[in-house]
This record gives structure tokens, sequence and C-alpha cells, in this order.
């Protein structure tokens, strides 16, 4: 009901904002070779090259745009199979209407308009982030967000858990259309189609602008956001074979004509996923203690769609409204198996059935105002977004376990941008973030726990840029007020409580130098913090097997974390090349702990502790080469060193460990339409206080096809094909153990990609609706 109120306000606010002109432009399109009408053609009206509006002919090929204000115009006419057209036009006191004949040339080559995916990705370095433009060697690489995300510099994905790493640290924000999201991380990665993504940032050092959460940075993934005039739009499908086949699929389409743009995106993903793996557990004489052996197979299906309209009100007012709603069902089955060797003892065999359904749902709001003057704007957003999840798990036992989260998200945030001189810009805003999470736990249908946990976040921030010559320098600080409350019931026991109230400033700059066209260099510094989650200072045990209790801990307080790092961009003739260098100082750092539980010596807690002050730094090299018409290369390298100390149970302990990284997408252009992508990876090892991540790699190959004069494509890939990616770890505290964990890593995908533009029949299908419908001031 709230969101049809606002629909009808923000209609009844066009309606009364928009002012009549009296100014039109009216025509028809001819096909210059046969004298014949041109059926819905795009017609766009541009002022300085700022689109203005646009219209789609009619079935004879003639169009009329009204309420045009008196002043020069350009005209553009497209359609798919002809040669773009482009003409100037005046409209004054003496003409207010003006007619025009358009006749229109055919090309040779169709539908190239619609094919929008580059050959192969790009990367831009720009002042505070990285851009990884998504091409088709990436879309062959993976049919969901996690595979693609995977195969980008800098960025690691456990293929297992779905966790994110920027830079080897796993404290990373992730971003959709910039701005965060109430889904799961791990959820999300898997929900998001490869063929909705345009782009991918990494920004590793981000300004005061944005919020400083996340040790390593944000990733933001943007998704494709068609604005052509007319309708446009692609649907695509594709199959993923392992133990068992798995489906990923996707449209996205979008209508623009005239001061309305509407655009539809949705995603579903289904199948059954399988893994396995192996813990054993040494004594002090090197002797087996025990075995565990694990063995997890999920069926998921997910649907996640995004809905939204942009009204242009005029040109210096934009009103954008959305929705995202994401559905996912998750039904898992799970076996722990423990076989006891030194001394011998029965074995324990814990069965466990888990039912798990998830309801996100997102409402967004955004209001942007342009002045006069180029680059004056104040933007206004409101974003809400809910969460209901419910969690069934029957164990052989038997007992049952009934949990219910319930969350809720309020943020409001007001930008102002200033161009104050030809080379001086600032920036302010404010914003508020009000969170609030709900937890039910019973234990065989009765009331066994509780937490309520709530934090509110209020700040504002400023920056000051200034350019002069071949330099560019940005200076800022984001001024915060911090405050969480969680209160944590549970029967028999003492209620926990938890609180954080801090008032930081987080400062940060930026300095660019270009000397000449083909070299850039960048320094930037940020501070930026890491505050305990929900699950990280919950002291109530999440989960459980024979041996292990998951639990969290209320004594966490943050960790701050110190940045600088440098960058150097070179252009070549045969692409770009980009090396950096970064140094993190770490307080009071999150590190997951794994303790011997003190009322029994043979389970172990795994939870988290502040484990003192570390450092780290590291340097990474990456490269888009086009060494041939017919052969191109993605290569990134990255080599990370990081100290660690800390204390596990009551031993001090100091790590220093090196990892190294890399990657090398090759793709081969065998023909105008066939290519093929090779692509291996190779992931060092990680020694953290108490496990040694010994290394991983595998090896891809994937090829497409493009079809149907260029509006379809032909996906096909085998992911590790020598079966080598695996998980194995080496721990000696507090007990000495090894372990190795499988997942279903070798697989087969085929997949199709279909990309539509403006269209007889689509048009005729919209017209028909135009004539049926009352459209308001262009809402549905």
């Amino acid at each position: 009901m709230k969101t049809k109120l606002l629909i009808v306000f923000l209609m009844s606010f066009i309606g009364i904002t928009h002012a009549e002109n009296p100014g039109i432009i009216s025509g028809k399109v001819i096909n210059k070779t046969t004298n014949q009408p041109v059926q819905f053609a795009s017609i766009v009206i541009k002022d300085a090259g700022k689109l203005v509006t646009g219209i789609v002919a009619d079935e004879n090929g003639t169009f009329s745009i009204k309420n045009l204000e008196l002043k020069k115009y350009t005209l553009e006419v497209e359609f798919i199979g002809y040669k773009k057209y482009s003409t100037s036009l005046e409209l004054n006191t003496e003409k207010k209407n003006s007619t025009i004949k358009i006749l229109l040339e055919e090309e040779a080559t169709e539908l190239q308009s619609v094919d929008i995916i580059k050959e192969h990705s790009l990367i831009e370095q720009k002042t505070d982030r990285k851009i990884i433009n998504v091409g088709k060697d990436l879309l062959s690489a993976g049919a969901t967000a996690a595979e693609i995300m995977n195969n980008i510099p800098s960025v690691s994905v456990d293929p297992q858990t779905n966790a994110v790493s920027l830079r080897g640290n796993s404290n990373v924000r992730i971003f959709v259309d910039g701005k965060p999201s109430t889904v799961d991380t791990a959820q999300l990665l898997q929900q998001i189609p490869s063929t909705s993504i345009k782009q991918i940032e990494l920004i590793t050092n981000p300004s005061a602008k944005y919020n400083p959460e996340g040790m390593s940075g944000i990733i933001n993934i943007v998704l494709n956001k068609n604005a052509k005039i007319g309708f446009n739009g692609s649907i695509n499908g594709g199959v993923t074979f392992g133990e068992t086949p798995k489906t990923n699929s996707s449209f996205d389409v979008n209508y623009r004509n005239g001061k309305v743009n509407m655009y539809a995106n949705y995603g579903l993903t289904t199948g059954k996923h399988h893994n396995h793996g192996q813990v054993e557990t040494f004594n002090d004489n090197g002797a087996i203690e025990n075995t565990q052996k694990f063995d997890f197979s999920n069926e998921n299906t997910s649907h996640l769609a995004k809905v939204g309209l942009d009204f242009y009100l005029n040109d210096t007012n934009t009103i954008s409204i959305y929705t995202t709603q994401n559905i996912s069902n998750e039904n898992g089955k799970s076996q722990v198996n423990v076989d006891f060797s030194t001394p011998p003892k029965p074995s324990i065999n814990q069965l466990l059935d888990t039912k798990n359904d998830n309801y996100t749902q997102t409402y967004n709001l955004d209001y942007k105002k342009k002045f006069k003057k180029e680059g004056h704007t104040l933007e206004f957003e409101g974003n809400y977004s809910n969460n209901d999840n419910t969690e069934n798990s029957v164990f052989n036992t038997p007992k049952t376990n009934d949990i219910t989260n319930k969350g809720e998200n309020v943020l409001l945030n007001l930008d102002y941008t200033n161009p104050l001189t030809e080379t001086i810009k600032l920036e302010a805003g404010l914003e508020t973030r009000i969170e609030n999470t709900k937890n039910n736990f019973l234990l065989d249908g009765a009331y066994n726990s509780n937490f309520n946990y709530e934090r509110n976040i209020y700040s504002a921030y400023t920056t000051i840029s200034k350019q002069w010559k071949k330099w560019n320098a940005q200076v800022g600080a984001r001024f915060e007020k911090y405050n969480a409350d969680a209160l944590f019931k549970k029967v028999n026991e003492a209620d926990g409580t938890f609180n954080d109230n801090l008032f930081t400033v987080y400062p940060s700059g930026f300095l660019n130098y270009a000397p000449n066209d083909n070299d850039s260099f960048n320094l930037s510094v940020s501070k930026r913090v890491d505050r305990p989650s929900i699950d990280q200072v919950n002291p109530i045990r999440e989960w459980s097997t024979p041996l292990i209790d998951s639990e969290g801990n209320p004594n966490l307080y943050p960790q701050f974390t110190n940045s600088v790092e440098l960058n150097y961009t070179r252009k070549t003739k045969i692409g770009s090349i980009t090396s950096g260098v970064f140094y993190r100082q770490i307080n009071d750092e999150i590190s997951r702990t794994l303790n011997e539980n003190p009322t029994d010596p043979e389970r172990q807690i795994l939870s988290y502790a502040n484990l003192g002050d570390n450092n780290a730094f590291g340097v990474e090299l990456s490269g888009n080469l086009d060494f041939t018409k017919w052969y191109t290369a993605n290569i990134s390298f990255d080599l990370y060193n990081k100290k660690t100390k800390g204390y596990v149970e009551t031993e001090y302990v100091e790590v220093d460990v090196t990892t190294f990284n890399s990657r090398i997408s090759n793709t081969f252009k065998a023909s105008k339409n066939l290519r093929f992508q090779l692509t291996g990876m190779y992931r060092g090892e990680d020694l953290g206080l108490q496990f040694l991540r010994k290394p991983m790699w595998k090896i891809d190959l994937g090829s497409s096809l493009t079809v149907l004069k260029g509006s379809g494509t032909i996906t096909a890939r085998v992911s590790d094909l020598l079966d080598s990616m695996h998980f194995a770890f080496d721990a000696t505290r507090p007990k000495v153990q090894t372990g190795e964990f499988h997942w279903e890593s070798q697989t087969a995908y085929v997949g199709f990609n279909y990309r539509f533009g403006t269209g007889k029949n689509k048009a005729i299908q919209r017209k028909e609706r135009d004539k049926n419908e009352t459209q308001g001031s262009g809402g549905f």
C-alpha cells in the first residue's frame, strides 16, 4: 500500500512540475533506397550533447515530439540495419513548429547496436578505484558473480563458502550499484548472473565519501542498466553439469521513451550442491586421536529481481525509484562421523536435515537536482530493506532447532557537489543508518534463546579537490557517531550484553599525477574500521558438530586500519599495465580462534578474539594486453606479506608469511564469431596463527560463438580441467590436525545469451499497450 501511495504521489508531482512548452518537431522516417516508411525507428532530441527526450516512430514512420523549449537541438535517428542519421534544428518565436523528412541509408551489417558486450575485459585505473569492464572473456569464465570475481585481479572467492577476499583479506564490503546489500554475500554472489554485470569496481582505499567499514575496501558490482531509446534487453540461460545439473538463467529489459526509463532484471538459480571432507586429529605422540568425516548436500532455489523507473522531470530534476526482491529456499542434508582411535571408543554419527527460507526486499527512492552551473548537484537517497529468515533443523539425536531472524535497515543520504572554480570542487554529505536484527531460537519446540541487536550510525563528510596542470589532489574527512547495543537471552544462563559507543574521524587523501596521456601515478591514504558483526559477538552457540561448538565473543572491540597505497598505470600500443604497492597498519585485529573447551578437553570452541596489532604490505601487477589480432590476455600477479601476532589460549604466537597469487586469462579469436578462453589460477599457501592453508590451483577452458547476426552468444566451459582444486590445511594449535575438503569443482557449463533491441514486434506490443492503458505522465 505504501508503495502504491508513493507512485501516486510521484505521478502527481510530475504532472504538477511538467511545464508546457510551445515547440514541436515532427516528421517521417523513410528508406532512402525504396522510399518506403521505416517503422518504429528511434528518434532522439539532444541539447548540447545532452539527451532531452525521445520517441519511437509509428507503423507509418511518422512521429511528433511536443512541449519543446524554443532553442537549438540536435535530432538523431537510429534503427537496426540503417546508418545513424543526425541533423541540427532550431525552434524560435517565428518558427515554433518544425517538420522534417528523414532519409535513412541501409548498411550491410545488422544488429551491431545490439551486441553491446566488449570482446574482452578492460581495466581502468581511476583516482580512487580500479574498474573492470566485463567483456566476453569474463562472461565465459563463469555463470555467476562468484565465478567472475574469482577471475579478477586482487580478488579471491572461496569456492566452498563463497567468502570474498580482497588483497588477501576477507574484511571487504560488497556493494551492488553503489549500495550495501542486505543479502548474505555468499548467497548474493550465487544469485547474480554474470550476464547482468556491467562492471566491477575495486575501491581499495575509499575516500571519506564512503562508509569506512572494511579493512581491504569495497567491491562494487554494477549491474546493466540500458538507457537506449526504445525497448532493449537480453535473455540468458545456462546449465552447469557436475554431480547433478544446475541451472542459472536471467533476463534484463529496458524501455525508454521521452522522460521515462523503465527497467527490470530477474535471475533464477537452482541446483543441488555436494561437498565432503575429512579432518584428522593427532595426540602428543603423533598417533591419530580421531578422524572426522563430513558430507554435505544442499538443494537451492533462489529468485533475485530488480524493477525500477527513472523520471526525467526536466533538464535539472530526476526522480528514480526501484525495488529488489530476493526469495531463496535451501534444503540441506549433512552427515558427520567421528571415529576415535586413541583411546578407542564408540563412534559418533550425527545426521542433520535443514530447511532454510529467506525473503529480502529493498525499496529505494532517489532525487537528484542539477543546478545551472555544470557539476553543481544535490542528491537525496532513501533506502529501506528488511529480511525474514526461518530455519528448521532436525538432528538424529533426536532434536529440532527452529530459528527465526528478522532484520530492518534504513539508510538516508544527502550528497552535495559544487565546483567552486574550474579547478576546485567541494563535496559534502550527511548520512543516517539505522539497523535492527532480532533472533528467536526454539529447541524441540520450546523457547531456548533470543537476541536483539541494534546499531545506529550518524555521519557527515566533506572533501575538497584541486586540479592544476598535470596534478589532481583530494583531501577529506568523515565524522562518525556509532552506537551498537545487543541483549542476548538464554534459558538457565545469565543475560549477555554488548555495547559499543564511539565517535571517530576517518581522514583520507589522494594525489594523482599524469605527466602525459600514457602514464598515471596515484597515491592514496585512508583510515578504516572493521566493527564486530552480530555473529562475532553473539555468545549463543551458532552451530555444533560432535567435536566443535561455534559461538561469538561479546567482548570484541573494533579493529582500525591505516592504509597507504601507490599505483602506476602505463598505456602501451598493445594495452595497459597497472602496478601498485600498499601498506596496512592494523590495530586490535579480529581473528578466528579455536580453543579447547574448558568443560570437555575432547571438544573445541570456534570463536573470535582481538589478537593484537599487526601489519601487512603487498605488490600487484596486472595487464590487459592485445598481443595480436587473434590473441589477447589478462594477466595479474600479487604478492602479500603480513605479520600476525596474538594469543592462542595462553600461548603468545607470532607469524610472518608471504603469499603469492597469479591469474592469466587467454582469449584466442579463431574467427570473427568464434573465440576460445584458457584460464589458469594459482593461490599460494597462507599461514595464520593456528592454520596453514595449502596452495590451490586450477585450469579452465571455455569458448564462445556469436550467432544470429551478432544478437546471440553460445558459451561452453569446462572448469577445473585436471580436478586439482580443493581446500587443505594443517593446524598446530590447540591440537595438531590435518584436513581436506572437496566440492564440485570440475564442472561443464553450456549457456546461451540473446540480446535484442528496438524492433517491429516489440514496438507493436508496446503501441497496443499505449492504446489500451492510461499512463498519465509516463508511469506504468
